[in-house]
């Protein structure tokens, strides 16, 4: 036998802790008694036996250190440091009563507690036998009565009709608690309890979105626990493009009140950078194209059209993010907007009535319309009471023409690239090392030296041949017909035989020449009527049309013309049927008695 080993017999499982000449100290594993000395002559008949003998006896099993809690763990070497002590005195057994005592004292439990951790670990050896046994917390079965709580919470008080725990709990008793007569009955639950049901049952995610809806939960409510848009863009080339109704009633040149123009921007989600923007009186797909065209612009070039004297440094973007994230607007999922993607852009569609996504984005809108705001109060400035009843008319105030606006909006995009001051962005080790300051136009011009930056150099030109709207040509012997208009080109006569269609991009405000696709290059046709040249589509269109409804107009009198003519024709030679049907009866006449005459001789 040796030190630790596991001997059975009689009914028992022992281990031995200590071995001498004629006697050996063990403990009963079973009962988990204090060790005792027992002569070695008792032994005889006991056998060696495995730890899984003990295990089955006890019906307990050895447990990972990683099936344990932290607060299992936390009580486990707890219990192994109070009975730590009592283990080198193990087998002198006043020293070791007072090592007991002395631990008890120490960490105030009781004698009894600190041998029962003691016996525990000498039982098995292995010190996650001081875990605590985790309870198992069994759900209690709801009652007829917190059955009703549980449906009448979920059918009135859980809805987005928001009704009050008060009405919820008279509705529960009017279906559940009232006779055919609608009396109520004397054993119904009082509302004190159906509200500490509530209370002891509610979760505030399951009552923010059944109350209010998923999109404000995910808006206002929930947990923010990301790293902000530096955890979706972790470099240089991510735009976030989205539009708004500025806040300015403008004028045109002859002082008329237009409206309120509409201001689309791209905001790199890395650096706050304004890319580019596109101010215009109409929105949709017409606003975007000017939006990527001027992301692409010479910004020195551009500001100079508006008397403003800026370096490069100042607004340094003049080529596209290789990313483009947008929401679930129409002019961002039209087909148009989507060929941008040939130019090897991602396009990411967030869904819908999510702005925080695109935080960047909408903070621009606020720093920007608080800049000029209150500077032009009095000029056709809207206030936050302007759909109130009775309040001012904002309109009378404009005096702005969309030039002057757009002069000033340049002023305050300016502003918000080179001048604010980004307190939040979060700093590496290396831009504090450089010294990178805190505004966009910096953090921009340091992040395109950086691995990870996208970015696409494109040609102007090139993009807005992207940007057009695109059909189907057909070839013919007459050219190639796009838009109810001919085109043609040197070099494709075999086409013109062959016949057939292809992709075609054209421009809407000049059907002066339209360009075939053709494996991503633009080959430029150009236009066979030459009254049409220069002219926008809408204006061919509107052409064509009073053309056509002029022809119509004489249709009638044309119609009325060939039938007057017919007539005519009709009349003639009826006539001169009837001229030679008379002479032919005349003579006829003649003969006839001319042969009586000879027949009478």
């Amino acid at each position: 036998m040796n030190r630790y080993d596991l001997i059975t017999g009689n009914g028992q499982i022992l281990r031995i802790l200590e071995i001498e000449s004629d006697r050996i100290l063990l403990i009963d594993c079973i009962k988990e008694t204090m060790p005792v000395w027992v002569e070695t002559s008792l032994l005889d008949e006991y056998q060696k036996c495995t730890a899984d003998v003990l295990f089955e006896a006890t019906n307990w099993q050895p447990i990972s250190l990683d099936m344990l809690t932290a607060e299992q763990k936390q009580y486990m070497h707890e219990r192994y440091t109070q009975i730590v002590s009592i283990l080198p005195v193990l087998a002198d057994r006043r020293a070791r009563s007072k090592a007991i005592a002395a631990s008890a004292a120490d960490v105030g439990v009781t004698k009894t507690t600190i041998r029962h951790y003691l016996c525990r670990y000498l039982a098995y050896m292995d010190i996650t036998a001081l875990a605590p046994v985790e309870k198992q917390h069994r759900e209690r079965a709801l009652t007829p009565d917190e059955k009703n709580m549980r449906w009448a919470l979920n059918q009135f008080f859980y809805s987005s009709q928001k009704q009050s725990l008060r009405t919820a709990y008279t509705m529960m008793l009017s279906e559940k608690y009232c006779d055919e007569m609608g009396v109520l009955t004397e054993k119904h639950p009082l509302f004190y309890q159906f509200r500490y049901f509530y209370r002891k049952t509610r979760k505030l995610q399951n009552y923010y979105i059944s109350r209010e809806g998923l999109t404000q939960y995910q808006r206002n409510k929930r947990p923010l626990l990301g790293d902000g848009v530096q955890e979706f863009a972790s470099a240089v080339g991510t735009g976030m493009l989205d539009a708004t109704v500025c806040d300015i009633y403008l004028v045109n040149d002859s002082g008329q009140l237009v409206g309120r123009p509409n201001l689309t921007v791209c905001i790199d989600a890395y650096s706050g950078l304004c890319c580019g923007y596109a101010l215009t009186w109409e929105g949709g797909t017409y606003s975007l194209q000017e939006l990527v065209q001027h992301v692409v612009t010479d910004k020195v070039t551009w500001c100079q059209r508006f008397g403003i004297s800026i370096q490069q440094s100042e607004w340094p973007c003049d080529k596209l993010p290789g990313v483009l994230v947008t929401d679930m607007g129409k002019e961002y999922t039209s087909g148009i907007f989507e060929q941008i993607a040939e130019l090897g852009v991602k396009i990411v569609n967030l869904p819908a009535y999510r702005p925080e996504l695109k935080g960047v984005v909408e903070k621009f809108f606020d720093v920007i319309q608080n800049l000029y705001k209150k500077h032009l109060k009095g000029k056709g400035v809207i206030e936050p009471d302007y759909q109130e009843r009775g309040v001012h008319d904002y309109r009378r105030d404009a005096c702005l023409t969309i030039q002057d606006f757009e002069t000033i909006l340049l002023h305050c995009i300016i502003y918000y690239n080179s001048k604010r001051t980004l307190e939040q962005f979060p700093y590496t080790q290396e831009m504090l090392k450089q010294k990178i300051l805190p505004h966009s136009n910096s953090i921009w011009n340091w992040g395109v030296t950086q691995i990870g930056a996208n970015l696409i150099d494109v040609e102007p030109q090139v993009l807005k041949q992207i940007m057009l709207p695109r059909t189907l040509g057909k070839f013919s012997r007459h050219g190639l017909t796009v838009n109810k208009l001919r085109y043609h080109c040197e070099g494709y006569t075999e086409q013109y035989l062959k016949g057939g269609e292809v992709v075609v991009s054209y421009n809407p405000d000049d059907v002066s020449c339209v360009w075939v696709v053709d494996q991503g290059e633009y080959i430029e046709f150009d236009l066979i009527p030459s009254r049409y040249k220069g002219k926008t589509l809408t204006d061919v269109g509107e052409m064509q049309t009073a053309q056509h409804n002029l022809v119509r107009t004489v249709q009638t009198s044309q119609i009325q013309a060939e039938i007057d003519l017919a007539r005519h024709i009709q009349t003639i030679v009826n006539r001169t049927a009837h001229s030679e049907a008379t002479e032919i009866k005349n003579i006829r006449s003649t003969r006839k008695v001319e042969k009586q005459r000879r027949r009478n001789r």
